[in-house]
């Protein structure tokens, strides 16, 4: 990202806004004024008119003239000649010249730069001051769309960090098809999302740019359901490949830790990464979600297995990792609190809860088993009422399918939201929390259309 000057003559500043919206890859520092002139008071009597709100702004490429646009209501090209009046506003002048300071991504300044040219302005790129941290501009990409919403509601991406969607996307599937394993089920949810991708339902739109995440969440469920044994509950309609979980929970709830242990340590390589990139590698050696937490973290991991096995060389290994950890970490929380008392008793404080939070974050992912074991046993219980119904008489059978259909979509509502919800949680309490060491601002260009010819409405 780069921060640019863009410099035009006074008469040629007009001109110079119509390129940069045309454009659409500018976003604008600093405030703008609050909006007034000739083309707020005609807008607003063409809203009191026609009745219209918050038009869709466009701009016309030349001058227009306010009345005439007034007179033919066209609300879209007033409201875009309030935004570039604002934007007008908001540059420096100086004698004949106007200046104003954008960002733009570095790939696009050359050719901005060129049509800038065109209309008699210039483009310099300035050096950014370090107290300024730029907007944030995405990879973008089909699959990364899809999935944005996940990390873009926890908050945006800083700078200097790097786009976590990938992982995000990838774990909170994963975690959900743990917690919802069952083939038909998930193959349900995967044919409601393709529907709601096609809807035309005005009621569903809302719903569409969404449908990924159930789609993905379906297919992993299914995947799960193959592993567990599961089609709609224990049918034996597919055998299990790997684990029953009502009978082998403990090897379930011992998978489950392991899963978590593996998206953890994958979620401090983030966190290291970012911290490096964000303040320099000492941020990155001492910081929670740095080296400090990891070593802690895979100490006491490498700890407790050995207490488990036992194996004392694993033992001691993982209690020496673990010790240079927490060394490092209450290096960090000192130097951050000062060497006095009060600060060395604030660090021990930091570092208690510290290595307190990096033991009930491994421990969270217990859910995964847990309600795993919960969707499975509610199944278990669906098919047990249906076959003590089924075949005694017609009307028993008839009751066996009523209550299969029934007891199977009270399940599959329920514990759906429920795994997302336990799914968002972990990726936001755990996952995230290392990921991110605070939050940025996304880069959002002003983008207008522009009308080459003025047409009455």
């Amino acid at each position: 990202m780069s921060r640019v000057a863009i410099v035009a003559p006074v008469s040629r500043l007009r001109a110079t806004l119509v390129v940069l919206a045309d454009a659409g890859v500018a976003e604008f520092a600093g405030p703008l004024p609050a909006p007034h002139g000739e083309a707020v008071e005609a807008l607003r009597r063409v809203e009191r008119t026609a009745g219209a709100t918050e038009p869709a702004p466009a701009i016309a490429a030349s001058p227009p003239d306010l009345t005439d646009l007034e007179h033919a209501g066209r609300s879209d090209l007033l409201s875009g000649e309030v935004e570039l009046g604002r934007r007008s506003e908001a540059a420096l002048r100086r004698g004949r010249f106007a200046a104003l300071v954008a960002w733009v991504p570095s790939a696009e300044v050359p050719s901005l730069g060129e049509r800038l040219a065109g209309v008699g302005a210039a483009l310099v790129e300035l050096p950014a001051p370090r107290f300024v941290e730029p907007p944030t501009l995405l990879v973008s990409g089909r699959v990364r769309e899809r999935f944005r919403p996940l990390v873009d509601t926890y908050g945006a991406v800083r700078y200097a960090d790097i786009d976590p969607t990938p992982f995000a996307a990838a774990s909170f599937v994963l975690m959900f098809g743990m917690m919802f394993g069952d083939v038909g089920q998930g193959l349900l949810l995967a044919g409601l999302a393709l529907a709601v991708r096609r809807t035309r339902s005005p009621r569903l739109q809302g719903l569409r740019p969404l449908w990924a995440f159930p789609f993905a969440g379906g297919l992993a469920a299914a995947a799960f359901g193959v592993l567990y044994g599961e089609f709609f509950g224990p049918t034996g309609v597919v055998p299990a490949l790997w684990l029953k979980p009502l009978d082998d929970y403990l090897q379930l709830l011992g998978a489950a830790l392991a899963v978590g242990a593996v998206l953890l340590g994958i979620g401090y390589g983030f966190g290291i990464l970012n911290r490096w990139r964000e303040a320099g590698p000492r941020a990155a050696l001492l910081a929670p979600s740095g080296i400090a937490g990891f070593t802690t973290f895979a100490g006491g991991g490498l700890l407790g297995l050995g207490l488990y096995l036992p194996s004392s060389p694993l033992t001691w290994v993982g209690a020496a990792i673990a010790v240079v950890g927490v060394v490092l970490l209450f290096v960090g929380f000192l130097s951050t609190a000062g060497l006095s008392g009060a600060g060395v008793t604030e660090a021990l404080v930091e570092l208690l809860d510290a290595v307190m939070r990096i033991a009930a974050n491994l421990f969270s992912f217990i859910r995964l088993a847990a309600f795993g074991l919960m969707h499975a046993a509610i199944g278990a219980l669906v098919l047990d009422a249906t076959r003590s119904l089924w075949g005694r008489s017609a009307a028993g059978s008839l009751a066996a399918i009523l209550v299969f259909a029934l007891g199977t979509t009270v399940a599959f509502a329920l514990e759906g939201l429920v795994a997302v919800i336990q799914a968002m949680r972990l990726e936001y309490y755990e996952l995230f929390s290392r990921v991110y060491a605070g939050e940025g601002k996304r880069f959002r260009p002003w983008r207008v259309p522009v009308v080459r010819e003025v047409r009455q409405t």
